[in-house]
């Protein structure tokens, strides 16, 4: 009988979606507003559609895999048991790139705003606090970061909520562009080619980022079967709610809204919508988001290496480890937390390269799976199961693949060079041990805490 301690079920469709809700940060719409604008060619609407509808159907996806394989490893373990082991190891790896790097991306995000609110205060001096503070609640338990995620994802949708009603009023006194608040020109690509618009939602496709990250906590989720599937559509539609109503909003009160520097357009814009008040609680609820955003994804990462570490891919008394009283992966987080220290020596278009390489290599694999898991194993071919095991994955497969050769020469260097050293590991390992695969978890039970 086996009593190492395992990981607590205590996670509720809210707290899912709260969850995924902060790791993708909702506020992600500001922080990437001047650039996304820019390679959208100013239509926004159009560019967050298209990326909604390439994100949905790997929502989809992802949702099948899930009811399949309700266990932590997320692309990695879909791919391992519906293609092949080795396969799913090399998936596994390049998603280790989104999720390492992600906790990065939000303390980096975190001490650039407080060294702009205090310029005495360098940079690494916050990244160093972030990262000793995203330990702590990390270690404490997954009860405290649902807690903690629930109450940021709140005052985010609030300060959307306010920031569009600033836009209405503008409308309704007569001081915008428009004067009606129901348009079609938002949906119309007018001048700008296509190729521009879907370019922007290549990039726009990054806001979305996180529903995938929940599928990692299916272990410590009751009825992961049901519960992650729900939440994972739930995170998806509400994100893609918030997106599309700030961008129709803002892009037919203020047409011909115009910047000079990506970085901070977002800023601009908020001041000319609510002025210095807006603004300065706009500075405060970005920082408020970036935190729980670091929170979210040192838990995900955390996770994944656990699910790694007890299948033997990565060593499995470290990876495996849990803590007997607070029922977390310590020494994952603490492992983490070091390697965050990067944070200190990397800029954030480097974090970001990682993280897109990861999350689209992984995503076309999880539409893959479903078609090598249902469609092809277990011959689920009527009329209705072809359209859903074989027509939408390939859709799904096809969008996110082509999204991924959109990726700069530089981000697909890097990923190919970090699949190099995942296949040089998965080579020497399997030269000098068995087969790294050696039990199947698929119908594993977690006790209750």
């Amino acid at each position: 009988m086996n009593n190492q301690p395992a990981l607590s079920k205590s996670l509720k469709v809210y707290q899912i979606v709260f969850l995924g809700l902060a790791w993708m940060t909702p506020m992600i719409f500001f922080t990437v507003y001047g650039v996304a604008y820019d390679a959208a060619g100013g239509q926004m609407v159009l560019a967050y559609l298209i990326a909604f509808l390439a994100i949905f159907f790997t929502a989809y996806s992802y949702s099948r895999m899930v009811k399949a394989y309700p266990i932590a490893g997320s692309a990695y373990t879909y791919t391992k048991k519906a293609i092949h082991p080795r396969l799913g190891f090399l998936v596994g790896w390049a998603l280790l790139l989104d999720y390492i790097f992600s906790p990065i991306i939000a303390i980096l995000t975190f001490g650039i705003f407080m060294h702009t609110e205090f310029p005495s205060i360098p940079v690494y001096v916050w990244v160093i606090v972030m990262n000793i503070i995203l330990a702590l609640v990390n270690i404490v338990g997954i009860k405290s970061v649902a807690r903690i995620s629930g109450i940021s994802v709140v005052v985010q949708i609030l300060f959307i909520s306010l920031f569009c009603l600033f836009i209405i009023k503008d409308i309704a006194t007569g001081q915008a562009s428009s004067s009606t608040l129901f348009s079609i020109h938002p949906f119309l690509a007018s001048d700008v080619p296509f190729t521009t618009i879907f370019s922007g939602a290549a990039l726009i496709c990054f806001c979305f980022l996180g529903f995938d990250a929940v599928t990692t906590m299916a272990e410590e989720t009751i009825q992961p079967e049901r519960t992650i599937p729900k939440a994972i559509f739930l995170i998806v539609c509400i994100a893609a709610v918030m997106y599309i109503a700030i961008s129709y909003f803002t892009q037919i009160a203020y047409p011909g809204f115009t910047f000079t520097n990506p970085d901070n357009a977002a800023y601009i814009l908020v001041k000319l919508v609510g002025g210095n008040l807006l603004s300065s609680l706009f500075i405060t609820v970005l920082i408020i988001a970036t935190f729980t955003q670091g929170v979210s994804s040192v838990t995900s990462v955390t996770r994944f290496l656990y699910a790694l570490g007890r299948e033997s891919v990565l060593p499995q008394k470290v990876f495996s480890y849990i803590h007997p009283t607070f029922k977390t992966p310590v020494v994952n987080i603490l492992l983490v937390t070091a390697f965050s220290f990067l944070g200190m020596f990397i800029d954030l278009n480097t974090a970001v390269a990682f993280v897109s390489f990861g999350a689209l290599t992984a995503f076309t694999f999880v539409n893959l799976s479903v078609i090598a898991h249902f469609y092809i194993k277990l011959k689920k071919r009527s009329f209705t199961e072809t359209i859903l095991y074989l027509i939408f994955p390939l859709i799904g497969a096809a969008f996110i693949g082509w999204l991924l050769t959109l990726l700069n020469k530089d981000t697909l260097l890097i990923g190919v060079a970090w699949l190099t050293v995942g296949f040089l590991y998965l080579f020497v390992k399997s030269r000098l041990s068995a087969p790294f695969v050696k039990r199947d978890h698929s119908k594993m039970t977690v006790p209750e805490k």
